[in-house]
């Protein structure tokens, strides 16, 4: 299954770097862990080194059938699952 990512932008203020709200990933079938937030915290330091704000950046996970029990721990990545989705 192919990876879904989703990228949250503020509107853009002249003069300053363009904000990133919220970076995430989307897996519909597989459950969402550690390797899938170290991506995300990768993909958020290349686009601070290309000018992106990046400083307040939320992380976000979505999944349809779960999470690993170690992003319980992640204080800087949310976790969307379906009943946040459909609740």
């Amino acid at each position: 299954m192919i990876a879904k990512p989703v990228v949250v932008f503020a509107p853009a203020m002249p003069g300053e770097r363009r904000r990133i709200l919220s970076l995430g990933e989307v897996k519909w079938g597989k459950p969402m862990g550690p390797g899938h937030v170290a991506r995300l915290r990768r993909a958020r330091d290349l686009l601070d080194a290309k000018g992106y704000d990046v400083r307040d950046t939320l992380l976000a996970c979505y999944s349809g059938v779960g999470f690993d029990a170690a992003l319980a721990g992640e204080r800087d990545v949310r976790t969307v699952g379906l009943q946040e989705l459909y609740g």
